[in-house]
């Protein structure tokens, strides 16, 4: 009889145990304190600038960004457009506003195809980003194809690649229509450092019909920028096939390409 009782009495204490120790696992993760990941971004010559990122916003964003970071992408690249009390932007492989990012970028088994994210924003369907486009906070740049045709919207919001910018001013037009991922938290004033660069309008003007004045005279260098995750994975985007704007004009104009030898 006693060892029968002994024999309980160990059974409900494991059971005791078990239970303790499930409660503290379930107790510590409900408390456990998760830091958003801040991205380092140093620019040469002028300073450093440190940006919190906000996946639980703009999730696809974030792990592009944060992908394209650490795998050295933005290194060596340039803000190829900055508009005084508006915003700076770069990411542009290229340096002339036209580049994007390929899946090599993104992978070590990537090809020079390249592609698009789903711009996360009211616009298009993601209702819980109310993140306004204050001052300093990030964004996700993409193109606006709906000056050639209001039917291409779509295609307009979701062409978000890497080219990103910093406002260096508030301006709620963008509110709701862009993707805002991220803020700064130090190094504002770097920000409106790359703000006061020379600029003037781009070669191309004749060619491109764009007089906007905001192509540096001399673009201010991201030396590097490395995002401290604080261990969290954050994996991959999910990619788009991005549109082929002059595949579209070729076919409004029932012209094949093939003709042309494009």
């Amino acid at each position: 009889m006693k060892t029968k009782n002994i024999i309980w009495i160990i059974a409900l204490i494991l059971v005791i145990v078990l239970i303790a120790t499930l409660g503290y696992g379930y107790y510590k993760k409900a408390t456990m304190e998760v830091k958003n990941p801040v991205a380092t971004m140093e620019i040469e010559n002028m300073g450093t600038i440190k940006i919190e990122l906000y996946p639980e916003i703009a999730p696809q964003t974030v792990a592009n960004f944060v992908t394209l970071a650490n795998r050295g992408f933005y290194d060596g690249l340039t803000f190829h457009r900055i508009v005084k009390d508006f915003m700076v932007q770069g990411g542009d492989k290229e340096g002339t506003g036209q580049g994007s990012a390929t899946t090599a970028d993104l992978k070590d088994d990537g090809d020079e195809t390249k592609y698009s994210i789903k711009g996360e924003f009211i616009s298009n369907g993601v209702e819980n980003n109310k993140l306004k486009f204050d001052e300093g906070v990030l964004g996700m740049a993409r193109s606006d194809y709906t000056s050639y045709s209001p039917s291409l919207t779509e295609e307009s919001y979701n062409s978000g690649s890497s080219q990103f910018f910093i406002m260096t001013k508030a301006n709620t037009s963008l509110n709701g229509y862009y993707t805002a991922f991220g803020k700064v938290i130090e190094g504002l004033d770097v920000v409106h450092k790359i703000e006061e660069v020379e600029v003037k309008a781009p070669d191309n003007t004749e060619e491109s019909g764009n007089t906007e004045v905001s192509t540096p005279v001399n673009p201010p260098k991201i030396t590097s920028i490395k995002v401290d995750t604080y261990g969290v994975d954050y994996g991959l985007p999910d990619i788009l096939e991005p549109f082929d704007y002059m595949s579209w004009m070729y076919k409004q104009y029932g012209i094949d390409p093939s003709a042309l030898g494009q």
